[in-house]
């Protein structure tokens, strides 16, 4: 029933066009394209969540990159973001490769499920305040749908905001490797955003990188999240 359910909210995110200026920015990606990719036949969708229906682990991430989710139809797939992702979630046992370049490379999460904060490639990477808003509702969704989730990771500051508006929660601190326990027990991270902006400058390096996702793999393995 979760995963009927789960595909029905998908097949909802995948048909919104609910924010005018995001849907004229993600089909004019898709129309004009990125030179490298000219033989692509790009989504320019809304991009729908990604993963296991009864993951205990949730990562949610900012919004779909133009040449990435934007391109791929899938999320964190097919930029550098994505590269730094799945070979983390590879790394941890989370995902069965390393790599994730398109829909039908064979990658399978396991015990994983990603969603993010905004479904469609915004401008400059920056959803707008109404945007996120009138997205909350997938987010909302996913989580009640997602009963297993023992252990969140948010990456970035508007993603920890969002997972923290759709819980309907309180203000918690973002910083990177900050941990809060939530009433129900569910263990909350939060990380910086493998963007390029934060690799190539070192403000997040591999080995913090991957100290986020093998603390999350300490968490779930626990088998219900909860900090000692």
């Amino acid at each position: 029933m979760v995963s009927l359910n789960l595909v029905t909210l998908h097949a909802r995110i995948v048909r919104c066009r609910q924010c005018p200026r995001l849907v004229r920015w993600r089909e004019r990606v898709a129309r004009e394209k990125k030179r490298e990719f000219r033989e692509w036949d790009y989504w320019g969708k809304p991009v729908p969540p990604f993963g296991d229906p009864r993951a205990r682990l949730l990562i949610v991430g900012l919004a779909p990159a133009a040449h990435g989710g934007n391109r791929t139809g899938r999320m964190f797939t097919g930029d550098s973001s994505g590269n730094w992702l799945y070979a983390a979630l590879h790394q941890f046992g989370f995902a069965n490769q390393a790599e994730s370049t398109g829909r039908g490379d064979g990658l399978r999460l396991r015990d994983c499920y990603i969603t993010a904060a905004a479904r469609c490639a915004p401008p400059d990477n920056k959803p707008t305040r109404h945007e996120l808003d009138r997205c909350r509702p997938y987010l909302e969704g996913e989580i009640a749908l997602l009963t297993r989730v023992r252990v969140v990771v948010t990456l970035g500051r508007i993603a920890h905001d969002a997972f923290l508006k759709a819980k309907e929660l309180g203000r918690l601190p973002f910083g990177h490797g900050l941990e809060a326990t939530l009433a129900d027990g569910t263990v909350l991270i939060s990380s910086y955003h493998p963007s390029r902006q934060n690799t190539n400058t070192g403000k997040l390096t591999r080995a913090m990188w991957e100290g986020i996702f093998k603390r999350a793999r300490v968490l779930v393995t626990k088998g219900d999240g909860r900090t000692e």
